[in-house]
């Protein structure tokens, strides 16, 4: 297979059957094999069924069911383990995304890139709740991790499948797959695609993301940078607070033999005792997290989602 478009799906029964016949007029003809992947994320206005008919009537379309709603990253993870092309590109179930701009992401795969991801250079959504938190999102994404994307939101991306074999996804993850993939030495390109209002149902997603893409950032700095080495993050933090924490040890003593000074009525002993408390304390979170780090690596991975039924899967 050389082509599986993966697309999460959650109330969307509207734009599902224009959604299909853009893909296929998007990817059919080219003279690639293609198969599109719908992961229903526990909807409930009717779109699990429109999914199950469309894949018994196209042998090509294969839906996936979650037993309830797990969320965008998880539905996602389930459309990436199932993808049996050598690229693999997601994209929303909205109509925002274009599907006509696949061939393009494809075009540049071709020129040996291993992720391409998409910019919505005239993005469509309301500037104070979307495009404004985007913006500074993404700066912020681009300064923390290095690699440098106008839009980290944009689902519509291209992925070589042996870049999303080792990378697993939590929380809203998704989005931050290129800054994982580079860690391994992946060569990314970003290419701006067209954005399109939408046309039926509401957002899943306000401003309130913003603030769980923040903390997932911390995770992924601390993925990129200390993964296989939490004691050169923590135990580095130690070694500070033992110097400083001997420092004020220093400086009680001196001023307790010199300058006479009662040492019980003196805070740089109570500063002290908590530095080199801290000292401890942060060394042994770094020796914690070293053999956390070595489970992590070492166990077999658990799936974060868990599905109902399959379609057209073969075995």
């Amino acid at each position: 297979m050389d082509l599986s478009i993966v697309i999460p799906i959650y109330n969307e029964v509207e734009n599902l059957p224009i959604l299909h016949q853009r893909v296929v007029e998007a990817v059919a003809g080219h003279g690639f094999s293609w198969e599109l992947i719908l992961v229903d994320d526990g909807s409930t206005d009717g779109s699990w069924e429109l999914m199950k008919q469309m894949a018994l009537n196209d042998p090509s379309c294969k839906v996936i069911r979650f037993r309830r709603n797990f969320g965008q990253t998880p539905a996602m993870a389930a459309g990436f383990d199932a993808a049996s092309g050598h690229v693999v590109v997601p994209m929303d179930g909205d109509l925002q995304n274009d599907p006509a701009d696949i061939p393009l992401l494809l075009e540049k795969i071709a020129e040996g890139y291993d992720v391409v991801s998409g910019w919505r250079k005239d993005r469509q959504d309301t500037f104070i709740s979307r495009r404004l938190p985007s913006v500074i999102a993404n700066g912020l994404i681009s300064r923390m991790t290095g690699v440098h994307l106008h839009d980290y939101g944009c689902t519509l991306k291209a992925y070589r499948r042996e870049v999303l074999d080792g990378i697993n996804l939590y929380g809203e993850m998704h989005r931050f797959v290129p800054a994982l993939a580079s860690q391994v030495g992946a060569r990314v390109a970003e290419l701006p695609v067209r954005h399109h209002p939408r046309m039926h149902g509401t957002s899943k997603y306000g401003i309130s993301r913003t603030m769980r893409v923040v903390l997932d950032l911390m995770t992924v700095m601390f993925l990129l940078s200390y993964s296989t080495k939490p004691i050169q993050l923590f135990g580095k933090w130690g070694i500070y607070s033992f110097a400083a924490g001997s420092v004020t040890g220093c400086i009680t003593i001196y001023m307790k033999i010199f300058e006479h000074m009662s040492m019980n009525r003196n805070p740089l002993l109570i500063l002290t005792a908590f530095l080199l408390f801290m000292g401890v304390q942060f060394i042994a979170l770094g020796l914690l997290g070293e053999l956390n780090a070595r489970t992590y690596y070492e166990a077999q991975g658990k799936p974060i989602y868990s599905v109902r039924e399959r379609i057209n899967f073969n075995g």
